[in-house]
């Protein structure tokens, strides 16, 4: 998995459009091995990304969970602190 895609189910306020095409984005630049496709290939790649961002929103709206919604604040606290100890010199 790529390590730059986040969950975004279950936080408070909910994804932005622009998170769930970010996450798309970094999905088909990962199945395609490339982070910027050629222009033979520009047309398909913005297509997959515009799907796939369409049906993750569709995912996101239909979970269901009984969890408190995560505030990201606090998990962007934790990920430092977890970041920070892995790479501590």
């Amino acid at each position: 998995m790529c390590r730059n895609i986040r969950p975004l189910n279950n936080f408070e306020p909910p994804a932005t459009s622009d998170e769930v095409h970010a996450a798309a984005l970094q999905y088909v630049r990962k199945i395609a091995g490339t982070t910027k496709p050629s222009k033979a290939n520009e047309d398909a790649f913005n297509h997959a990304v515009a799907e796939i961002a369409h049906i993750t929103q569709h995912l996101l709206d239909d979970l269901v969970t009984t969890a408190p919604p995560k505030d990201r604040e606090v998990e962007a606290e934790k990920a430092k602190a977890r970041a920070a100890k892995r790479f501590a010199s």
